[in-house]
């Protein structure tokens, strides 16, 4: 056998042993080594891979206890002939290619979902010097340890039932119970266990949303500029979505709303712009809702990072008609791979939602909901977002800084608090070709022109986000920023 065959690749965070473990049985799963094959003894494998003799044998035992190998006394170990049973024969190695003619699917297609306009950033982001990017973590300021253990627990033989069992509608009482009792009251808001569904995060409640109540006459009112997914969403089931530009207060509360069947807000942090509804309007577009007979879709975007204004109860707080359906996530305090959201409603709406999830995905993973139901039991969850508050209002105070140094009067530090800036910028600025340069300059930035409605939307407004930059990078990297805005404005 050719040693060149075992090699390793070292990959941080993953151990040795696993590393060996991934090589050995993508090795034979691939047929690079056939059935019955000696391996190397633990001592020769060692030395080809520069590991302990020990890291190779424990290997080794683990593979045969999995049934991949086979230990003869006196010997060594070989591949398991039983552990290829049941696989097809002759499994081609490269994926086969399809024929491009015979099938015209642009012509069987009833929507184009790739045609819609939305926020884009890098996928290696994290590998730029100064990521001003919105709706990510800082893993530095994550409690993986406290993760890990209540990651453990969940796992564990004592709660298996909770996690392994296909639960149909169901969601697991302990998230939904520390829903009610820990989450919901941070609002103002009181609700019933059947009140209550969880979700995979903000944009799967939308389009549970939108897939039972939104028709192609349903008429809709949202903001603009706004959150982009939310109009990607809605407008994949109706034509007549109603743009409305936002005020200093956010969505204005007038008669373009009455003859809408819904209205989709950000209240608390509107998104993109950062402005907070004050009291008043909250109770005027109540009022409203309740005269004019439609329903409002509160999206709480943000709700969790307010550290630097007074608590601002959520609209479905202020609601006596049940008009509110209650949109809220776990994105932004924990992290936005969990993909753990939920909704709030009366009882007959989320009976219903439940049905249309059963069809779709039956319920959320099981493992996931109980993780976080114990992360959010044991306190861990308040003290992420303490935390979270005292590293974002020092990114917070050194965002304006920079700003008013390097850019003044272009942005206004949201009073709410939150992970990001709305920046305008002079109104010949091209923010496309501004990312664009940045990136070459180490700066991710993210243009505003996607958040407006409309194909003559202005190109002067970007985003900038603090949530996943260390403070000392914030001020070089807006001074990149403003460098590179001078050499538009210059002709450059």
């Amino acid at each position: 056998m050719r040693d060149s065959l075992f090699h390793l690749h070292r990959v941080e965070n993953i151990s040795i042993q696993s590393q060996i473990r991934e090589m050995l049985v993508s090795a034979i799963l691939d047929g690079q080594l056939p059935s019955g094959m000696p391996l190397p003894s633990s001592r020769k494998m060692a030395r080809t891979l520069g590991v302990s003799r020990n890291t190779v044998a424990l290997t080794y035992q683990g593979l045969v206890d999995d049934g991949y190998l086979t230990s003869r006394e006196r010997s060594g170990f070989y591949v398991n002939p039983e552990i290829l049973q049941g696989r097809a024969n002759d499994v081609p190695r490269a994926p086969r290619q399809e024929k491009a003619e015979g099938i015209d699917w642009g012509r069987r297609f009833k929507l184009s979902p790739s045609e819609s306009r939305g926020v884009e950033k890098p996928l290696d982001w994290q590998t730029y010097k100064y990521p001003f990017i919105s709706n990510q973590v800082d893993q530095n300021l994550f409690p993986i340890a406290a993760w890990r253990e209540c990651t453990r627990q969940a796992m564990g033989k004592k709660g298996m039932d909770a996690w392994t069992s296909d639960t149909s509608g169901s969601d697991d009482p302990m998230l939904i119970e520390q829903i009610k009792t820990r989450l919901l009251p941070r609002r103002g808001i009181l609700a019933a266990e059947d009140e209550i569904l969880i979700t995979l995060g903000a944009q799967n409640a939308l389009y549970l949303l939108t897939s039972l109540l939104v028709r192609r006459d349903t008429r809709i009112a949202i903001e603009d500029p706004g959150y982009p997914d939310a109009r990607n969403i809605l407008g994949l089931k109706t034509d007549n979505l109603v743009p409305i530009p936002v005020d200093a207060d956010g969505l204005p509360v007038d008669q373009r709303l009455d003859r809408c069947d819904y209205v989709y807000v950000t209240p608390s942090h509107q998104s993109p712009t950062t402005r907070t509804m004050p009291y008043e309007r909250r109770e005027a577009l109540l009022k409203r809702a309740s005269s004019k007979d439609f329903v409002i879709i509160e999206d709480d975007y943000e709700s969790e990072t307010n550290y630097a204004g007074a608590p601002t109860p959520a609209l479905k707080s202020l609601d006596t008609d049940g008009r509110v359906v209650y949109v809220g996530s776990l994105s932004k305090t924990l992290f936005p791979g969990l993909r753990l959201g939920y909704l709030v409603a009366s009882k007959e709406l989320v009976d219903e939602l439940r049905a249309l999830r059963l069809l779709m995905l039956r319920h959320t993973p099981n493992n996931n909901q109980r993780t976080v139901a114990i992360f959010l039991s044991l306190g861990h969850h308040d003290t992420l977002i303490h935390r979270l508050h005292r590293h974002y209002r020092a990114r917070w105070q050194a965002m304006a800084d920079a700003l008013e140094t390097y850019l003044p009067g272009a942005a206004e530090a949201p009073t709410f608090g939150g992970t990001s800036f709305w920046v305008r910028g002079p109104d010949v600025l091209d923010t496309d070709r501004l990312a664009r340069e940045a990136l070459a300059a180490g700066v991710v930035m993210e243009p505003g022109s996607v958040h407006f409605a409309g194909h003559d939307a202005p190109r002067n407004f970007f985003r900038l986000g603090i949530s996943s930059i260390a403070v000392d990078k914030i001020e070089p990297g807006v001074r990149i920023l403003g460098g590179l805005i001078d050499d538009h404005l210059n002709g450059g």
